[in-house]
C-alpha cells in the first residue's frame, strides 16, 4: 500500500488501483490505457477468465482474480458470454504470458486492448482478497498508463465520489435493445454448437444481462427461445404466446431493477404458467412474491461454491456471481427454500408451492464452472411439457 497523497509511481509501475478508503496498490498495466471506476470484487475460478470478463453481471465491477495465472491460454471467439466484455478491468498476480492452448486465436493482452479493458499484473491478489473479506467490496479506480504518470489524488477523489452499486439499476445498460431469437445449442469440442431440436416449447427470456450459455442450455432441453429487453411489458411478452418465462442473470441492485420488472413478473404469476429465474432473476422473483433483497458484505463469485439441495441433502458444486441476495427471512409462506449456501447459509433457491415457479441464486449453466445443476433446465422443460 502506498501514500494516496503522492503521484510518484514506483520504478516500473504502469498500473494502479486506488481504493476509496485511501489504499494505493501499484502494478504493471496491460490491456487498454486509461482509467475506470467501479466496485472491486474477487473471483476464485481457476479457469474461464474470458467468460468472467464478458459476463454482463460484472458490469460496474473490477475483477480481482485469486488464481495467479490469468491469460495463459489466450482468448478465442467462442469462450464469451456476451458480444462485448462487461467487467471494467482485471487484477492478476502473474504477468500475462504468451498463449499456450490450441484454441487460442488472440493474446489476452491484445484482447483486453481491443475491447477497451484495463488490466494490472504484479499485484498481491491474495492480500487484496483478504482486504475485501474483512472490509467488504470497495469502490476504486483502476488505471493504466504506459508512461507511469498518474494523478493519484485525482484518482482517489473519483473513487470516493462514485456512488457504488447499491441503488443502481444496471440491467438497462446491458440488456438487449430489441427482441431476437436464439437457436444455438451447447458447444462440443470438434463439432461446435448443436442445432436445436424440433417440436420445441416457446420460452420468452427477459434479458437483465443474460449469458449466452444460459440460452444454449435452454435450447438443449428443447426450448424455442425469444429474448426481450429488461423493460418489456407483460403484453409484449404475451404477444409471443410463451409456454414459459425465464428471468435472467444481470448486474446492479435488484431493488432498483425491480421497480419496473416486478409488476411484469407479478402479472405473469397470475397466469400460473412455468417460470424459472437465475441470479438476478432469482432476486426478481423474490421481490415479486414480497421478499426483500440485501447487499452482501463481499458477495459470492467463483466456480467452486458448495450448495446444499434441501430435498435430499445432496451437495452441488456451483458457479456463482452475485453481490446481492434474497433475505430468506422475508420469503412468504408459499415460497419454499430449495437450496442454501454451505459457505454462509444464505438462500440459493426457492420454489412456489401453489404454482410452477422456481429460481436459484447460482448459475446452473456454469461457463465457467461445473455442470452439477443442469437438471434445473430439464425441470423447467418438464414443467412446460
Amino acid at each position: 500500500m502506498a501514500d494516496p497523497n503522492s503521484s510518484c509511481a514506483p520504478s516500473g509501475a504502469t498500473g494502479v488501483l486506488v481504493l476509496a478508503s485511501g489504499e494505493v496498490i501499484w502494478g504493471r498495466g496491460f490491456g487498454a490505457e486509461g482509467q475506470a471506476v467501479g466496485e472491486v470484487c474477487f473471483n476464485t475460478a481457476m479457469t474461464g477468465y474470458q467468460e468472467v470478463m464478458t459476463d454482463p453481471s460484472y458490469a460496474g465491477q473490477i475483477i480481482n482474480f485469486t488464481f495467479p495465472h490469468i491469460g495463459n491460454v489466450g482468448t478465442n471467439a467462442e469462450d464469451v458470454e456476451a458480444l462485448n466484455p462487461h467487467a471494467l478491468g482485471a487484477i492478476v498476480r502473474q504477468d500475462v504470458t504468451d498463449p499456450s492452448n490450441f484454441r487460442s486465436t488472440q493474446h489476452f493482452d491484445a484482447w483486453m486492448k481491443a475491447n477497451g479493458r484495463i488490466g494490472i499484473s504484479g499485484v498481491d491478489t491474495r492480500a487484496l482478497t483478504r482486504l475485501i473479506r474483512v472490509a467488504g467490496a470497495p469502490n476504486a479506480v483502476i488505471a493504466h498508463s504506459a508512461s507511469g504518470d498518474f494523478d493519484v489524488p485525482s484518482l482517489l477523489a473519483r473513487a470516493k465520489a462514485w456512488a457504488g452499486l447499491e441503488g443502481m439499476d444496471l440491467a438497462k445498460d446491458v440488456t438487449t435493445l430489441q427482441t431476437y431469437g436464439w437457436d444455438q445449442g451447447l458447444w462440443k469440442l470438434g463439432s461446435g454448437y448443436a442445432a436445436p431440436a424440433k417440436g420445441r416449447k416457446k420460452v420468452v427470456a427477459i434479458d437483465y444481462g443474460i449469458k449466452h450459455n444460459i440460452l444454449r442450455n435452454l435450447v438443449d432441453v428443447g426450448c424455442d427461445v425469444t429474448i426481450v429487453p429488461a423493460t418489456a411489458t407483460f403484453d409484449e411478452i404475451m404477444a409471443h404466446a410463451p409456454d414459459g418465462l425465464f428471468l435472467s442473470n444481470g448486474p446492479g441492485d435488484p431493488a432498483a431493477t425491480g421497480a419496473y420488472a416486478v409488476p411484469v413478473i407479478q402479472k405473469w404469476l397470475e397466469t400460473k404458467k412455468p417460470l424459472f429465474g437465475i441470479c438476478l432473476g432469482h432476486q426478481m422473483l423474490g421481490l415479486a412474491v414480497g421478499a426483500k433483497t440485501e447487499k452482501m458484505h463481499q458477495g459470492h463469485r467463483g466456480a467452486n461454491h458448495p450448495v446444499k439441495r434441501l430435498s435430499d441433502g445432496a451437495v452441488e458444486i456451483t458457479s456463482m456471481n452475485h453481490g446481492f441476495a434474497v433475505d430468506a427471512a422475508t420469503l412468504p409462506a408459499n415460497a419454499k427454500a430449495t437450496h442454501i449456501s454451505l459457505f454462509d447459509g444464505s438462500n440459493c433457491g426457492f420454489e412456489l408451492a401453489d404454482q410452477p415457479a422456481f429460481s436459484v441464486q447460482y448459475h446452473p449453466e456454469a461457463s465457467p464452472g461445473p455442470q452439477d445443476s443442469h437438471y434445473l433446465f430439464e425441470k423447467f422443460a418438464e414443467m412446460m411439457g
